[in-house]
């Protein structure tokens, strides 16, 4: 119950995301490191689509989708394309994910690989415009995948009834982050 606790907080002190256009200092490698972790909903929804592949048991095709994707969605925005309403677009993966993981949603793969795909889209889209440099794509890949892997473990050692809370949490903080944008 104290894990609960624990992510339920976390969840609910989203702060406003930092990690999106200009917002940022650098454009090096240590710089794509940190910046998944320090935008909340980056670092929310990456934890959460791991979770809920982990929650599923299912093989690596989300994390190495999510992960393809984020990059094609880093390199246009590298380029210049911007997606309208990217800010509300990223909140909103974090509520999807949270109410997938919080109703255990067993969908089939090709469903859950597109549907991460397009919410790794969203934030690659948002990395690439914050930090259009290769090296700081090398930074912000290593960290996202850290976190993806990060979060499949939490999906497949916590206890359902654990993860379902969590899931509960993630949505709500999605909310507060889609009122402030």
């Amino acid at each position: 119950m104290q894990q609960t606790a624990a992510v339920a907080a976390l969840c609910l002190l989203a702060l406003p995301a930092m990690a999106h256009p200009g917002h940022g200092d650098g454009a090096g490698f240590l710089a794509g490191l940190a910046h998944p972790f320090t935008g909340i909903d980056h670092l929310l929804a990456m934890l959460g689509v791991g979770i809920w592949g982990g929650q599923q048991r299912r093989g690596l095709a989300q994390p190495a989708t999510f992960l393809g994707m984020m990059l094609f969605g880093a390199l246009a925005g590298m380029a210049g394309l911007t997606v309208p309403g990217l800010e509300t677009g990223i909140a909103a993966t974090v509520v999807l994910v949270g109410l997938a993981i919080a109703l255990a949603l067993a969908v089939p793969n090709w469903l859950a690989v597109g549907l991460v795909g397009i919410f790794a889209l969203a934030h690659g889209n948002a990395h690439g415009q914050e930090l259009p440099a290769a090296a700081a794509a090398l930074g912000f890949m290593l960290a996202s995948a850290i976190l993806l892997f990060a979060g499949r473990f939490i999906g497949q050692v916590l206890a359902e009834r654990v993860l379902r809370l969590a899931g509960v949490a993630l949505a709500a903080a999605g909310v507060v982050l889609m009122g402030m944008n």
